[in-house]
């Protein structure tokens, strides 16, 4: 069941929507973040037709979410160019997803920086060597993945991905941003043996009011910088089809093993 579905089937509520998270999109005990994280954008859309662009969305991974969600948003402060909005996800074992979101629309500025590149030796999505199939959590038949960087010699805290959605009919083009960015496994995974992994944190800011791309294709990007008693953290990354960055992130993740 596609996203767009998700939300086509979902039922309004005065605050939000109450949703089903179908077993397609669950990883372990809890469905996938992005997903959960989508959701809870979805309802913070509709809180007003006018809001500006979204710029930084800070979510809490609190606990796991199956099933049935009930997605509560609520306006913090409406500004003259900026609106802040909260947000949850609640399943039957509680809250189990808290995100702020930051809209904000242009200003004039003087400084123009652009200093984000694609990771090197990345190489375009038509000619990327697919993902083997069975490489990952239940949820992947629902993207098209490849491989963006070529195989390195030896185990490194990096992973990136060409990662698009397999079915994009009517999605919102912020929303499937949201929902693709955390497409990506923790990047200190190929120096893991053993052990399960739960996100904590995650904080994106979006480099564009209105992301596009090629093909559906996005380029992800995690790259662990610290592990330490049982916590990882990382710099995360995503790029269009040609290269040009759409946003970047960090993630705190709890590490079993």
């Amino acid at each position: 069941m596609s996203l767009p579905a998700i939300i086509a089937a979902a039922r309004p509520t005065a605050d939000g929507l109450v949703a089903a998270i179908p077993d397609e999109w669950m990883q372990g005990r809890t469905s996938y973040g992005g997903l959960s994280a989508a959701l809870a954008l979805e309802a913070a859309r509709r809180l007003a037709d006018d809001l500006p662009p979204l710029r930084s969305a800070t979510v809490g991974f609190v606990g796991p979410l199956a099933g049935e969600v009930t997605v509560r948003a609520k306006m913090l402060r409406r500004g003259r160019n900026a609106s802040w909005v909260s947000a949850e996800v609640e399943g039957e074992s509680g809250v189990g997803l808290v995100a702020t979101f930051v809209f904000m629309g242009p200003v004039a500025s003087e400084l123009h920086i652009n200093d984000v590149p694609p990771p090197a030796g990345w190489g375009s999505p038509e000619e990327a060597r697919p993902l083997p199939a069975h490489m990952g959590p239940s949820f992947i038949d629902i993207f098209d993945r490849r491989f963006a960087l070529p195989r390195q010699a030896e185990a490194l805290p990096e992973i990136a991905w060409w990662v698009r959605l397999k079915d994009r009919t009517g999605i919102d083009p912020m929303v499937e941003l949201v929902l693709m960015a955390d497409g990506l496994p923790p990047g200190v995974m190929p120096l893991l043996r053993k052990g399960p992994v739960s996100s904590m944190t995650w904080l994106v800011n979006l480099l564009t009011a209105a992301p596009v791309t090629r093909d559906g294709w996005f380029l992800l990007r995690a790259a662990g910088n610290y592990a330490e008693n049982g916590c990882s953290s990382q710099e995360m990354g995503v790029w269009n089809a040609d290269g040009a960055p759409l946003a970047t992130g960090m993630q705190s993740i709890a590490i079993f093993g």
